[in-house]
């Protein structure tokens, strides 16, 4: 399932078994998955655990995974059963405690999400603002330990309108050299969309989710142009 721009009204459905579509993109080369549980998200409960399992079980590759992570059990349970990288979302807002507990107990594990509207940090599957602003929360993020960040435009999430360069520029010029991968999330249409953001200094990956399944950006191509770039 895809959101736009973070509307829980405007979803698409690609697939209705999220192992089979996993495998799919192991198949066509993927050599790490982002998974989402967007229901998580909103609800802050493990909504599509099942569905999560089934992923990690059937591929070799590493399997990201963010949306209702909201405590150490949860982090915990996941890195077991078999994901490499937990994403913490409205808790690394909230609960700035645990957030720091957990990059410093499951190091190299942790990761955070910066999705950002206006500016600023929206929490609980992006239907509220935290008032924080991005670069603040990645500042406090990295120096908490999280070994990667990710950062989303909402605005342009799920559009196919081109990822948000400018404001990943900015980000990384504030937060400066960091071991953590920065990674660049929403928006993606094209090959040179990607092509581009491979170019950008001290970006370490992009996310491409709607233009790989509406079959604007073949997998090939885009792993090809991230070599290149």
């Amino acid at each position: 399932m895809r959101l736009f721009q973070g509307d829980y009204e405007r979803e698409t459905v690609y697939g209705e078994d999220p192992a089979a579509m996993a495998l799919h993109w192991q198949q066509l080369g993927a050599t790490r998955l982002h998974v989402v549980d967007l229901d998580g998200a909103r609800s802050g409960r493990q909504a599509n655990a099942a569905a999560v399992r089934s992923i990690v079980n059937a591929v070799s590759i590493p399997v990201q995974l963010g949306g209702g992570v909201r405590d150490l059990d949860v982090v915990a349970y996941w890195l077991s059963a078999g994901v490499d990288r937990v994403f913490l979302g409205t808790v690394a807002v909230t609960d700035h405690t645990l957030a720091r507990a957990a990059c410093q107990r499951f190091g190299g594990h942790v990761a955070a999400g910066a999705d950002a509207r206006d500016g600023e940090i929206a929490v609980r599957g992006w239907e509220e603002s935290s008032g924080e602003t991005v670069v603040d929360f990645a500042r406090r993020l990295l120096n908490d330990g999280a070994c990667a960040l990710s950062y989303t435009n909402i605005a342009l999430d799920g559009t196919l309108l081109g990822p948000d360069l400018d404001g990943m520029k900015r980000l990384l010029e504030q937060i400066g050299p960091t071991e953590a991968q920065i990674i660049l999330s929403g928006g993606v249409a094209t090959v040179d969309d990607i092509a581009a953001a491979a170019k950008v200094p001290g970006l370490g990956g992009i996310i491409v989710g709607r233009a790989l399944y509406e079959g604007t950006v073949d997998l090939a191509a885009a792993l090809s142009a991230v070599e290149e770039g």
